[in-house]
């Protein structure tokens, strides 16, 4: 199963590489493109919950490493949630 990586940029300026086991986070995302956090938030939960069920439908189980990025996602994007101008840019991909 073909893995990549995401790079984003938080609105605090921090920069973070995330985890998929699945190419479907293109599916959800474009590079250079921001996002409003609640809504990157939304497509990060569909997009690695997609992506841990493809996981599960090849090997028999979900991929933690999936949930536990979709966990570090949730908790770097909670302290933005209450600023409406507040934004994430997905920097790249990363094969």
């Amino acid at each position: 199963m073909p893995e990549m990586t995401f790079r984003v940029r938080w609105p605090d300026g921090k920069e973070t590489e995330c985890y998929s086991p699945s190419l479907v986070i293109r599916d959800h995302f474009t590079p250079g493109q921001d996002y409003p956090v609640r809504e990157f938030l939304e497509k990060a939960d569909t997009a690695l919950t997609e992506a841990s069920e493809r996981v599960r439908a090849r090997y028999g189980f979900p991929c933690s490493r999936a949930l536990g990025q979709l966990h570090a996602i949730r908790q770097a994007g909670a302290p933005f949630l209450n600023r409406p101008d507040a934004q994430v840019r997905v920097l790249s991909f990363s094969c």
